[in-house]
């Protein structure tokens, strides 16, 4: 008999259901709110030069674009076959159509999303994430994102819960390039062109590329397009300077200091869209009539609707409930609450993570799985199982 791969051998073990590692990343610029379970020796263990871990990546064959620094196979989501690893990017790129579709794998030849945990202590600089054509520029994809506020995840909302989003109608090209070339004095005020919403838990926000947004301090689920570009607009947060090269980070380098590319990575219809809360903000929406899913022990929501790049719901697994999940596409997940079983592997949701710990939270589920069904046992009497499904783009399945 022919030998297994290690990616044969992981799609066979887990019966269509891959076992991830956790995935954690640094940002040199952000500090960690410290919510997203890993032990508190931890978050700072790659060196105080890299900055606190304050994100964990999910189901992503996206590396991180973390500077010179940035480690080998950062932000790279890994496999877990018995006692070894393997790159969920290399596992997508042997297994094809196996794992994640014909119909992904014909239109991306790649797994084109991954979701994360962002969680921050405090808000963001106002930044941007280019567009497909802008960042074709620096040999990347666009970046559409949106946000969920995972109720579990938010026992506080960190120092500033609100987030700024776009420019505010009336403002003129003119008013935000005197704050971009004023970014190197202190505070260059952009978000004094801006308007802030409060953030609760249960809900979340779309945010196309071109949108000007500074995230709040809660801590976010977030879907997003399979690309890590962006740069920060504004200079100076909670009286911490962002340094200049972040600014000029999505910019070609024989453009550096053309303040004309930066104002023209904005999206000015978007930003200055007058129904911008109506547009963008998102309430989670029943995949299903209510009457009919609570019949069947479970509730599941669309949790990121608006985006074509992906989606992502909310599943809920009463006590005691067993469960058959079908879905029409692959989809990658993380556990919130609850444990139980998902087909052959054991599900739980730990309390505290130890980097380089491996877990049983977090799993990527192929096409051909979700399509037959996942069949879900909730072991506890008491504790519903919730978990965040991410799906790739043109899920069949997302009709509102």
């Amino acid at each position: 008999m022919e030998k297994l791969s290690l990616a044969e051998k992981a799609l066979e073990q887990g019966q269509g259901i891959l076992r991830l590692a956790p995935t954690w990343v640094p940002r040199s610029f952000c500090v960690p709110g410290r919510r997203i379970k890993l032990h508190p020796d931890d978050y700072y263990i790659l060196g105080g030069q890299r900055g606190g871990i304050d994100e964990r990546w999910l189901s992503s064959t996206t590396p991180a674009k973390n500077g010179p620094l940035t480690g080998e196979n950062e932000g790279l989501s890994k496999v877990i076959v018995d006692d070894a690893t393997i790159l969920l990017k290399d596992a997508i790129s042997e297994l094809k159509d196996k794992l994640i579709g014909k119909r992904l794998w014909d239109e991306h030849g790649a797994w084109p999303m991954y979701s994360k945990f962002f969680d921050n202590m405090g808000p963001l600089p106002h930044h941007i994430h280019h567009n497909d054509e802008k960042a074709a520029l620096i040999g990347q994809a666009g970046k559409p994102e949106a946000y969920y506020f995972p109720p579990q995840l938010n026992n506080h909302g960190g120092d500033f819960p609100y987030t700024f989003m776009g420019i505010a109608p009336g403002t003129t090209r003119e008013q935000i390039r005197e704050c971009l070339v004023n970014f190197t004095k202190g505070d260059n005020k952009i978000t004094s062109y801006s308007q802030a919403f409060k953030l609760e838990p249960g809900t979340g926000w779309d945010v196309p590329p071109g949108l000007l947004h500074a995230p709040g301090s809660m801590c976010t689920y977030e879907p997003q397009k399979a690309s890590d570009v962006f740069a920060m607009y504004q200079s100076l947060v909670n009286e911490a300077i962002i340094p200049e090269e972040l600014l000029w980070n999505g910019t070609p380098k024989e453009s550096i200091g053309d303040f004309e590319q930066l104002l023209d990575v904005i999206d000015w219809d978007l930003n200055q869209d007058p129904d911008l809360y109506a547009n963008r903000y998102m309430h989670p929406k029943p995949v299903k009539p209510l009457a009919e899913i609570n019949a069947n022990g479970y509730t599941e929501n669309w949790v990121c609707y608006k985006s074509d790049a992906f989606s992502a719901k909310e599943l809920i697994i009463q006590p005691g409930a067993t469960v058959v999940i079908k879905d029409s596409a692959a989809y990658g997940i993380i556990m919130m609450q609850g444990h139980g079983k998902m087909g052959v592997w054991d599900i739980e949701t730990p309390a505290l993570i130890r980097y380089g710990q491996l877990t049983h939270d977090e799993f990527f589920i192929s096409e051909a799985a979700a399509l037959t069904g996942v069949k879900i046992v909730n072991a506890s009497t008491t504790d519903p199982i919730v978990m965040l499904k991410h799906f790739g783009p043109g899920n069949p399945d997302l009709v509102l």
